[in-house]
């Protein structure tokens, strides 16, 4: 290596922070996938060695955790918070923005063994909007297992319907099941999205649910008020 390049390497030394690292590492998740990332490639990434990124995350587990609580740290409050059901429904969101557009980000955030410090800041920013709201704190702490994963962005699906589906092979494989299956054939050939059957809209699941449990949890706060 020439005296030249010894020395741009080192500028870049001195200039990686764990922010910058961390930040190397969401934007290569967002192009081409979590498998993609490494300690050897995300050196690549920042024109490094790898063994200079240990300065600033302990290990592949320690860089996803800080992936994960960078992903939090970006949820935006709402702009004008009101009553505490508006105001946590558009945190969550928020967040469930936030989380789509890093695809590989709830995956990431559901295995992690501890929340970061940004993600324990959201969690109390919530706790704060319920016990602002009128929730006691027996109330807020069964309202946080109700929403479980739903109040960062994201919840289990029991099975994955979000693939493309041709409405034809959808309605004639719906008919199909109906002589054995006949409740789930109904639910199927009544599902309607954009005007047919196919993959369910996410989106629309996501905030039905919400919605649920929030109108449930409202009923709960007056009933125990």
């Amino acid at each position: 290596m020439s005296r030249r390049s010894e020395q741009a390497s080192e500028e870049r030394r001195g200039r990686l922070t764990r922010a910058r690292v961390l930040d190397a590492a969401i934007d290569l998740a967002d192009r081409e996938g979590i498998a993609a990332v490494s300690m050897r490639r995300l050196a690549q990434e920042l024109g490094v060695e790898a063994m200079s990124l240990y300065t600033h995350v302990r290990s592949k587990d320690d860089l996803l955790d800080g992936m994960a609580d960078a992903v939090v740290a970006r949820v935006a409050p709402p702009v004008r918070p009101g009553a505490w059901l508006m105001t946590l429904r558009a945190t969550v969101l928020a967040a469930r923005r936030e989380l789509l557009r890093h695809p590989w980000s709830a995956r990431v955030i559901e295995t992690r063994a501890a929340p970061g410090p940004a993600t324990i800041a959201y969690m109390d920013r919530i706790a704060r909007i319920l016990r602002e709201g009128g929730f006691s704190a027996d109330l807020a702490h069964h309202a946080l297992h109700v929403l479980g994963s739903r109040v960062m962005g994201f919840s289990q699906d029991l099975f994955d319907d979000k693939a493309e589906v041709d409405p034809g092979e959808a309605a004639a494989f719906a008919e199909q099941l109906a002589g054995r299956y006949p409740n789930i054939a109904a639910i199927a050939l009544a599902a309607s999205h954009e005007g047919g059957l196919g993959g369910c809209d996410d989106d629309i699941e996501f905030a039905f649910g919400l919605d649920l449990i929030l109108e449930g949890l409202e009923a709960r706060r007056v009933a125990t008020g």
